[in-house]
């Protein structure tokens, strides 16, 4: 079952990320460079219909697996350091960057 996709509606208050970040930084390279479409079509294939919580996004769950297996963090850490890092952030799934 694919994740549902959110609806970004821009909000006038805020600033985009993108904006407030350094784009070449080798995170967000890196995350440009995924060819996020692809990955999600992949593995798509493994989610099934049936019981139990709706699936995540793809792209969230791929990058926070990246980010965990690269710095060496937990589980629990990976969430806390993508809620404090924008850098981090910038691998979520619906950024409308």
């Amino acid at each position: 079952m694919k994740p549902k996709t959110p609806n970004n509606h821009p909000d006038l208050f805020r600033s985009q990320l993108s904006q407030i970040i350094n784009l070449s930084h080798p995170l967000c390279r890196l995350a440009d460079t995924i060819n996020w479409q692809r990955l999600e079509a992949n593995i798509e294939e493994i989610y099934g219909q049936g019981c139990g919580q709706p699936p995540l996004p793809t792209r969230l769950l791929a990058g926070l697996h990246y980010l965990k297996y690269t710095f060496n963090e937990s589980d629990e850490s990976v969430v806390d350091r993508w809620i404090e890092n924008p850098y981090w952030q910038y691998f979520h799934p619906s950024r409308g960057y």
